[in-house]
Parts: structure tokens; sequence; C-alpha cells
């Protein structure tokens, strides 16, 4: 796309026409831009892509700590010594009795998600039965996260109902060796595919604020638009005690909407989805959710929290918006 001397809201206007960023592109604009600017454009994207309907999805940690892998961000690794709470799979009564509350309160899908490198064994099994009563008893879509899984488990998952799975890619292919060495970027790339091929939605996306540069954050973005993903979550990193990114300063509110631009202009068509760090955002992110993010996780988090369903519904009636 040419966007040479082409004002943010003029880029914006060639993406609505049908027309999409690439990376050799002249994308100088994405940074140089004023937020203003950039902001203006990812509406108005978001608006031909996406209407006034923001997703709000939830989640359940189904499985908790003891996780093998040494991915630094994480408060689940067993590598870090951060004081969470441990527990094995939950019964599906819990995780029943929780999905059924969020689908009460008006979320659009819900998600167990569990710690480790991949669910296996009894616990698979667990997972499988949970998914099945959910279904018989709930009508919101279903999301999973269960980390690295095979065509197999895939095909059994999709059995039971569940239509989407998360599966994050993090960060860059460049960037990716400086946050987690115990399994490799095309690791989550082949597990992400796996899921595709077996008929999920994938859910993918990766946290900001851990050290990369602002063209990992580009190629992050493009490397989704390229996997055809459809659900992309922008965690801000909230810095956990006790992991070896505890230091690391809390992103700029300023810094977090540029982001969510940047990424509504490389993927138009995605849901944009605010998820952790939202609290470092004016008034939990009505900016970004009017200017590139047409989604957000609500209710409790698993490391951060500071939104709940029924303020995140109002906060769209405020600002206009529905998740109907």
């Amino acid at each position: 796309m040419e966007t040479k001397n082409l004002t943010a809201v003029e880029i914006a206007e060639k993406i609505t026409g049908g027309e999409n960023l690439q990376p050799a592109d002249d994308l100088k604009f994405l940074l140089e831009s004023s937020l203003e600017d950039l902001q203006r454009g990812a509406g108005l994207i978001q608006k031909k892509f996406c209407g006034n309907h923001i997703d709000l999805c939830t989640i359940i940690n189904g499985k908790s700590g003891r996780c093998g892998e040494n991915c630094k961000y994480c408060a689940q690794s067993a590598k870090h010594h951060t004081g969470i709470d441990e527990y094995n799979f939950l019964s599906t009564q819990e995780i029943l009795t929780v999905a059924k509350m969020n689908e009460k309160a008006g979320v659009n899908r819900f998600s167990i998600v569990t710690s480790g490198r991949a669910l296996t064994g009894a616990d698979f099994e667990k997972a499988l039965e949970a998914y099945k009563i959910l279904r018989e008893n709930l009508k919101i879509d279903l999301c999973a996260s269960h980390g690295i899984l095979t065509a197999e488990q895939f095909k059994k998952l999709r059995a039971t109902g569940v239509t989407s799975y998360h599966h994050n890619i993090e960060t860059s292919r460049r960037f990716f060796p400086e946050i987690c060495t115990s399994h490799t970027f095309d690791d989550r790339i082949n597990t992400i595919k796996l899921a595709q091929a077996a008929g999920f939605n994938v859910c993918s996306g990766g946290i900001i604020g851990m050290g990369e540069t602002w063209q990992d954050r580009i190629d992050m973005a493009f490397e989704l638009f390229n996997l055809g993903i459809k659900s992309i979550p922008i965690n801000a990193l909230m810095a956990v005690k006790g992991t070896p990114l505890e230091n690391r300063p809390p992103l700029s509110a300023e810094e977090i909407l540029r982001t969510v631009a940047i990424f509504r202009f490389i993927n138009p068509a995605a849901n944009i989805r605010l998820a952790a760090g939202r609290k470092l955002l004016p008034d939990f992110g009505a900016s970004a959710l009017l200017h590139g993010a047409s989604a957000s996780i609500t209710g409790n988090m698993l490391t951060t929290s500071g939104t709940t369903i029924k303020s995140d519904i109002e906060l769209l009636k405020k600002l206009g918006l529905e998740n109907n």
C-alpha cells in the first residue's frame, strides 16, 4: 500500500476500502503520527469492520501453578517464586457455577485456562468432561487455553463444543528467545495451526512492556495477520514480584493506546482485545474501546484485575457501544 506523505486518517480510509498494510510498506506513520490522529484512523477502521460491538469474555484459572516452562513474565512458572495459589484441576461443578454467573452477567464467551506446557492425562479428560457439561448448560461460546496440544487432543476438544482456542505468541519471533527458552516460537505457531486445522477460531496475541522494541510489536502484529487470527489480546505487562521481569516499569497509557491503534491498522477485521493492564488506562480503557479495541477480557483475570462484568457493560453503554 502506498502510504508515503499520507495522514493516518487517509491511510485508514484506504484500509476501509479493502487495502492492507504490508511489512515492506512505509510504516513510519504508525510511530510518527500524533496519538490523536492515529487513534482517529484506528476508530474509522474499527467502525467499518466491527461496528459498535464489543466482545466480552471471561476466564477461570482451572489449574494453577507448578508450570515447568520458564517464561519470564509468568507467575505460574515453578521456576519463579511468586507465592501464588497452586491447585489441581478444579471440579466441574466449581467451573459450571462460575460460568453460569458469568453468562447471567452478560458476557459473550467463557474460557478455562490451565497452567503448564500442555494439559495431559487425567487433567485433560477432566477438561473434556467439564466442557461437555458447560455446553449442555450454557448458551455462550466456549473457549479453551491448555498449552501445546496434539492434533488428536484438538480433535477431542472440538467435539465437546468448544469453538475457540487461546494460545498467545507473546511477542515477535526475534524477541521470543529473550522471554522463553523452554519452548520455541515455532512450537507456538505450530500449535495455532493445529488448532485452526481442527476447526477452532484461534485467539492469539501477546504482552507488551517486556523490553521489546516498537518494531517487535509491529512484527508481532503482522505475524498474527499472516496467521489469520481473528481475536488478538493485548496484555500490558503487570510485573509480578518473584519473576525475572519484576522490576520492569509499567507502560504509559499513551504507549498502550498507540499499540492498540497500531494493531488495528495491521489487523483491520480482527477483534483487538484489551487484557491485562487495563487499569493503566484512564477510565479502564474507554479511549481504546473507541479507537481500536473491539473486545476485552472482563471479570477476574489471572494475575491482574480492575474491572467487573457489570462495570464494563455500564462503560459500554456510556460510550454508545454494545456487546449483544
